[in-house]
């Protein structure tokens, strides 16, 4: 046999995806991983993904990566006008959300992608807390001393009055939606602007050729927003939710009493506090941008330019908290105006504090000290309120809300405050205006009440809140102005129970965001839930922006909310941050790469088999049936103590009523398996245990480099039609994937001797199970004897599901002139199948592959799917704590599973129909 040369092999693995892990640069974090077709070209084949692709405008703001939406419900006029306005060069900080939010939704429901299954062990979420910021409103020592140094001192920020933060605030809006300018604002007005008004001008020149270059300003700019222990953090996955609370939030109702309460007596003017902060960072940050839009523009029109000394400058400097300022700029600026109106009567008292007594010049009402003057009011509002009511409608009407009282006309009359605009001048309720004292706020209050819980970083925080008619987590996401992030999900679901009034009579005041909850005879779980990503794959699940419903509802539970025991693999522990796979870039693609550990000079043709499901030589494949009987709850293990009702002062419950605790509860579901030729029953209860994760396998295309023909040789072959099928023993049996070299040595077992078994260990099933007994090769296999990967047969036999499974193909590929030739043997020795393309001039392909080929690109998009079967097969790796590849046949091949499954350094591939 001679060796493939490098064309042969990129037509033997077209359409394979290859996975990588790359560095994006310097001070970039963990690396970025990819999956890519190098060797195709067509756009059919470089577009395929293995996650959906966002459906609505509303949601756009879920991820820092660029994206387009596939707006499935939005006016088409609308959105072309949108994408029109749209059309300048905009800068993207190199500072995205870990995990890739895009990448979170898989093609499968209940899974993730390739990108987010190695960013999980790198998730923004394992941050700790800001240390300075620990409670809403409340700052330590070290935040207040640095803070005054940076208003005492010469070289930074200067004083600036609330009224000036938010006039320059008005500027910068309007100047951000101008339109392409014909004359370029000059670089030495915006110098004069920022110098003058707010911050000192440089102690020394920078740029001796340019001293008023936009470089200077862009520099200056970045020294103030990285200083440590000033600025709110929006890196840590917290504060991108709380941003809301700051904005539209009330200390006094937002606040519950989880066990970790911080009492503070003077809540309400801390927080004023914060909020002017909080707008004076976004002004920082929003003059930063308008800048680097300006210089990306400018090199875009070939009108500026920009040294590569100042952009490694910019990245060394710009930390990972200035980057996500700049994303906080591009959200303010594309979903907020701040209005101002110019006569108003104040009657509040105005706000004290130290940075009040220090400035003197805070207040926008403060002549001779009055409490009755007159002064403009600033309020800000949402631009696109209607567009983000419209989504919520998309979302409840995605996950089949049950529609009893809900109405999304109302949303909005119920945010008056962001449609109209919340009044930003005017001074918080005093504290002392309710009894009962202040309370921690406990948005991020874990499901226990142990402080030591609270610190310990997790791949899912508990997350639990407290919900309001039109409170501020309705208010968020009304008004647009959200961060990349998990925190969408819980905007949406928040919002929509929020605007259902009997949604929140029935469920109470209290929210456990990563758990779920029954409703109308429904249930909906969070996907950050196992129950969730167990349920998602039963038929008639629906899923939408982090939360799956579906028809089955725990037994003998009503209407409320619950939490799930679960615990991590100890694998999932360990292999975080520095020690997670993210990091091990070359491992990932030897890992996973098309030739396995081969000398790319040196691949023979028969070094490559065509990998299948399983086979059954001495019997007939198992036929049987699998329903799902209960998903059973049992005793609960632990509980959220929430406080009396009248904390909330919303709830429609009773004055002297308690607000529901939220349980927490072990999960179990328990199926009927019975053998249809023998009417045997047996059942089966799997404990949702785990916190594991499921991955979708990457969508692939057959090579459209080899051709099918009929062999006259064969007994069986005369019998393949142009469908690409082989009909053997009145079964049909698919022939596209790729081969797989024999580097990947794996095994397959049918689901039926997966439950038959009882004590065993993975690796212990590996090792009995070596792939070399179960598949043939032409050349001598590895020398190690252990499997690889466990592939669970979850396709053949099965009563509900069409009976099919692959036959075992052995490739042999060798060339006659310019043309590659393939055929495959299987183990049997009687089905032959040959094919053969024409080389590098390309050819007619055979319609089997041109339909495979068109079937998984239309199924790639859809997610009808789901049985009971497929349910059993993730309770069953919950329970054993089996991170676990799903690969469904026909859309993607299963040696290209195998080897994704080498790249994320997973041992279990379901293979499903």
């Amino acid at each position: 046999m001679a060796t493939l040369t490098e064309s042969e092999i990129e037509k033997l693995f077209s359409g394979a995806p290859q996975y990588f892990c790359r560095s994006e640069g310097h001070y970039t974090g963990a690396p970025h991983p990819s999956v890519a077709f190098p060797w195709d070209e067509k756009l059919e084949i470089r577009d395929l993904t293995d996650h959906t692709q966002i459906e609505d405008r509303a949601w756009g703001c879920v991820t820092a990566w660029p994206h387009i939406t596939r707006d499935v419900q939005g006016d088409r006029s609308a959105a072309k006008k949108a994408s029109e306005e749209k059309r300048r060069a905009h800068f993207y900080p190199r500072c995205r959300e870990r995990p890739n939010m895009l990448s979170m939704g898989g093609l499968e429901k209940g899974s993730v992608g390739y990108q987010a299954a190695l960013e999980l062990a790198v998730a923004d979420a394992l941050q700790e807390e800001q240390w300075g910021f620990e409670t809403m409103g409340t700052r330590t020592l070290v935040v207040v001393e640095q803070r005054q140094k940076m208003l005492t001192s010469k070289d930074g920020l200067r004083h600036m009055e609330e009224n000036l933060v938010l006039e320059q605030l008005i500027k910068n809006g309007r100047r951000y939606s101008e339109r392409h300018p014909r004359e370029r604002r000059v670089s030495s007005e915006l110098y004069n602007e920022l110098f003058l008004q707010i911050l000192h001008p440089p102690t020394k020149v920078l740029d001796h050729s340019d001293p008023y270059s936009l470089s200077v300003q862009i520099s200056a700019l970045v020294k103030v927003l990285a200083a440590p222990n000033m600025w709110i953090d929006f890196s840590h996955v917290e504060w991108r939710i709380r941003l809301g609370q700051l904005l539209w939030g009330n200390p006094l109702e937002d606040e519950v009493d989880d066990g970790l309460s911080v009492h503070s007596t003077d809540s309400a003017t801390e927080v004023h506090e914060e909020r002017y902060w909080l707008l004076l960072q976004i002004l920082l940050a929003c003059e930063l941008l308008v800048r680097l839009d300006a210089i990306t523009e400018g090199e875009e029109l070939g009108i500026e330019s920009i040294r590569p000394a100042e952009i490694r400058r910019f990245e060394k400097d710009a930390n990972k908290s200035v980057k996500w300022s700049l994303h906080l700029a591009r959200a303010w600026l594309e979903n907020i105006d701040v209005v101002k109106t110019e006569q108003t009567e104040l009657s509040h008292p105005e706000p004290t504090g130290w940075l009040a007594t220090l400035t003197k010049r805070m207040s926008l009402s403060r002549e001779h000290g009055a409490h009755h003057t007159r002064g403009p009011v600033y309020a800000i509002k949402g631009k696109h309120v209607q567009r983000q009511v419209d989504g919520l409608t998309h979302f409840a009407r995605k996950l089949r809300w049950p529609d009893v009282d809900f109405q999304p006309s109302k949303v909005a009359d119920n945010c008056r405050s962001v449609t109209e605009g919340a009044p930003l001048n005017t001074p918080l309720a005093s504290p002392n205006s309710r009894g009962g004292g202040s309370h921690r706020s406990s948005y991020f209050g874990d499901s226990t009440s142990d402080t030591k819980a609270k610190h310990t970083p997790a791949r899912r925080r508990k997350i639990s809140a407290a919900l309001h008619p039109s409170g501020w987590l309705s208010k968020s996401y009304v008004s647009g102005l959200m961060l990349p992030g998990e925190g969408l999900s819980h905007f949406l679901m928040a919002t929509l129970l929020e605007n259902d009034p009997d949604a929140m009579e029935r469920l109470g005041p209290m929210a456990n965001l990563c758990g779920g909850f029954v409703y109308y005879g429904k249930s909906f779980w969070s996907t950050a839930c196992i129950v969730g990503r167990v349920l998602a794959a039963g038929k008639g699940s629906a899923e939408c922006m982090g939360w799956i419903s579906s028809d089955i509802t725990p037994q003998g539970l009503g209407d409320g909310w619950v939490n799930i025991a679960v615990e991590e693999t100890e694998e999932d522990v360990q292999l975080v941050d520095r020690r997670a796979r993210i990091w091990g870039k070359q491992a990932i693609e030897r890992s996973s790469h098309v030739l396995g550990d081969a000398d790319p000079a040196s691949v023979l043709p028969a070094d490559f088999i065509i990998p299948f499901e399983n086979i059954y030589k001495d019997k007939a494949p198992p036929n049987i049936r699998i329903e799902l009987k209960t998903l059973a709850l049992w005793a609960p293990v632990d509980s959220v103590h929430t406080t009396p009702t009248e904390e909330y002062g919303m709830t429609p419950l009773t004055e002297t009523s308690q607000t529901p605790e939220i349980h927490t509860y072990p999960a179990a579901i328990t199926f009927t398996v019975t053998q249809v030729d023998s009417a045997e029953e047996k059942e089966y209860t799997y404990a949702l245990a785990k916190d594991i994760n499921f991955v979708t396998a990457h969508p692939c295309v057959p090579s459209q480099h080899v051709k099918i023909l009929k062999s006259p040789s064969s007994p069986t072959i005369q019998q393949v039609d142009l469908s690409g099928s082989v009909v053997t023993s009145g079964k049909a049996a698919s022939m596209v994937g790729h081969p797989l070299h024999k580097y990947y040595t794996y095994t397959a077992l049918h689901l039926s001797e997966l439950l038959a078994k009882q004590d065993f260990s993975l690796e212990a099933m590996l090792g009995d199970y070596p792939s070399t007994a179960h598949r043939p090769s032409l050349t001598p296999a590895s020398t190690k004897n252990a499997a690889k990967v466990l592939v669970i047969d979850c396709i053949t036999g099965f009563k509900s599901l069409p009976q099919e499974h692959e036959i075992p193909l052995s490739p042999v590929i060798s060339r006659t002139g310019g043309n590659i030739s393939a055929s495959a043997h299987s183990p049997h020795g009687s089905e032959s199948v040959v094919g053969s393309s024409p080389g590098e001039n390309g050819g007619v392909f055979s319609a089997a592959f041109e339909s495979a080929s068109k079937k998984m690109h239309s199924e790639t998009r859809r997610r009808q799917f789901g049985s009971d079967v497929e349910i059993l097969v993730r309770a069953f790796c919950a329970e054993k704590g089996w991170n676990a590849l799903i690969s469904r046949r026909r859309r993607g091949c299963l040696a290209c599973a195998i080897r994704e499954a080498g790249a994320l350094g997973l041992k279990v591939i379901l293979r499903v129909d």
